[in-house]
């Protein structure tokens, strides 16, 4: 970073990636910072800048010496798992400011030495007391995925053991039966039975009632006449679908069409009528929200059938890897690795990143939007005039 660089950072302001010091003194507060970067996206500290006016006070030559080592022994000593951070002193007007780089945490949830994690909210910083906020950041780490989490007070019983059945015959070619395994071997090999509890991807998949036991997990469809989405003009409204993921699917796969116009293809009155959008590019986006949605968020699936466009919103923006140019070109991160692996044998779906690319193949006339300030994924499909 250079002196205009500099400059410019610091006449924006402090933001959720930019912290302004005058001095620091109190190792326990800068650590707290540091926690709340690396449990966020990462971020810059400077040191020599006065927050509230934006002036450059500097640092003398003993102070740069002795805030350099409190920033290398809070990072290392203080911020559990410990963090390496980058200094670089910059000169400003003759005058001296630390610039302090803390990457994103690779181990999350980073803790200060009290055991206290921190993330940041807009320039500020926050606790995370719930344990959702927990689950989460144990999430973006990859150390936590959520169709492996247990649901407590579930059983074998709770399974629909003829859709596991049906499950079992397209994997393996055989019955249950066949493969000679009790039914608590079979699930608990395949990472759905943990000490008796289903495991959500167990759940989701051959659950009997999963509602009963998440009952936001869901898919809420709404056709409404115009394209506002605050109208109660609907055209056709349903309460929430339930059901295990393959059910979902085949009542929001079937709403979406009823919902949608046919075209005849040629002038036989007897012909057969063509969707006026494909319903390839619909199945792939549906099932991309049911497989890909971040089932740590306690809320449902919402499907819009608008006059000019669809919307299917999902919950959960993009993992902190991914963008929207690179899923299109066919990158993936697995979010829900049960549900990922098995899903197939229920529902249309590869499973190779190769999802996004065939749906705007078939279909270029949409859109997808990674709404990271409210945490969901929408897909628009817009209509033909």
């Amino acid at each position: 970073m250079d002196a205009f660089e500099l400059l410019d950072l610091i006449q924006k302001g402090e933001s959720s990636v930019v912290q302004l010091k005058v001095r620091i003194n109190d190792a326990y507060k800068i650590e707290t910072e540091m926690v709340a970067f690396s449990n966020t996206k990462g971020g810059l500290i400077t040191v020599g800048v006065d927050d509230k006016t934006g002036e450059i006070n500097g640092l003398s030559f003993e102070e740069i010496a002795v805030t350099n080592q409190l920033l290398a022994n809070a990072a290392s000593d203080n911020v559990k798992p410990q963090i390496f951070i980058e200094t670089e002193t910059i000169e400003v007007d003759n005058r001296n400011v630390i610039v302090a780089s803390i990457a994103e945490g690779l181990s999350k949830p980073h803790t200060d030495n009290k055991g206290i994690i921190w993330l940041k909210n807009g320039s500020d910083k926050r606790k995370v007391v719930a344990r959702e906020g927990m689950a989460r950041l144990l999430q973006s780490s990859g150390n936590l995925f959520a169709d492996e989490t247990v649901v407590n007070g579930t059983t074998i019983n709770d399974i629909n053991e003829k859709l596991l059945g049906r499950f079992s015959q397209k994997k393996h070619e055989k019955s249950i039966d066949e493969l000679g395994l009790p039914l608590s071997e079979l699930l608990s090999n395949m990472g759905m039975l943990k000490n008796g509890n289903l495991t959500l991807g167990g759940l989701l998949l051959f659950g009997k009632n999963p509602q009963l036991f998440r009952p936001r997990f869901t898919v809420h469809c709404i056709a409404i006449k115009g394209n506002d989405i605050s109208s109660n003009n609907y055209r056709n409204k349903k309460e929430p679908f339930e059901g295990s993921i393959d059910e979902i699917y085949a009542k929001t796969l079937s709403f979406i069409v009823q919902n949608l116009k046919e075209t005849q293809t040629d002038n036989d009155f007897n012909s057969a009528g063509k969707l006026e959008i494909p319903i390839e590019t619909i199945i792939e986006l549906l099932v991309n929200a049911l497989v890909h949605r971040d089932y740590f968020i306690n809320a449902s699936i919402k499907v819009f059938v608008f006059d000019n466009r669809i919307e299917i919103i999902s919950p959960g923006k993009l993992p902190n890897t991914l963008t929207i140019e690179n899923i299109k070109s066919g990158t993936s991160v697995i979010r829900n690795p049960i549900l990922y692996s098995k899903v197939s044998y229920l529902l249309p779906f590869e499973g190779v990143g190769s999802g996004i690319r065939r749906a705007y193949n078939k279909y270029p006339d949409l859109e997808l939007i990674n709404d990271i300030d409210r945490e969901v994924f929408i897909s628009r499909i817009k209509r033909p005039e």
